[in-house]
């Protein structure tokens, strides 16, 4: 009879891990989800420069929160009508999707603006991985920030990161 001791602890872990996700995708549904929708709402209400909340829905379970730039910042409509050509770009997202493991990425999407001449600027930036019981309201305000001073950067990026910059 062939020895199959180390398979039944190889069975174990598979259970654990299965009730890992599990727990996981239950804290997101539970508390993580309606936290982040919370805190960024309340930062859209705060302070208005032309972004909204969505909540999305895909692929079977996963799901997302983002806040995204979908319109011009209302104060400073007047600037942009001394330049008609000016052209807001839509879609810079900071996006907290919850992967099919029940951890939750988090990563920024830039403006699509169909000039890609920049080749430091892709479509989407670092990820970073977060378990639903590591997002507080401080992770999501910081990440917030970060995806703000993303979005400054790409908006009005540094002269030095340009070819031919001598000092």
């Amino acid at each position: 009879m062939m020895k199959t001791e180390h398979l039944e602890e190889r069975i174990n872990d598979y259970k654990a891990s299965i009730k890992t996700v599990v727990e996981k995708k239950i804290y997101w549904k539970t508390h993580t989800r309606d936290l982040l929708l919370k805190v960024l709402n309340a930062t859209v209400e705060q302070y208005n420069i032309g972004w909204r909340v969505q909540e999305l829905s895909w692929i079977n379970t996963n799901e997302a929160v983002n806040i995204t730039f979908d319109s011009f910042p209302p104060d400073l409509i007047e600037k942009t009508n001394q330049i008609p050509t000016y052209q807001f770009l839509q879609g810079g997202a900071l996006v907290f999707s919850q992967t099919y493991n029940g951890d939750v990425n988090v990563f920024v999407l830039y403006p699509v603006s169909g000039l890609n001449d920049d080749a430091n600027t892709s479509t989407d930036s670092d990820l970073t991985i977060y378990t639903p019981q590591e997002i507080t309201e401080k992770v999501i305000v910081e990440e917030v920030d970060a995806f703000l001073k993303k979005m400054i950067e790409w908006e009005v990026p540094s002269l030095k990161n340009k070819v031919g910059f001598q000092k």
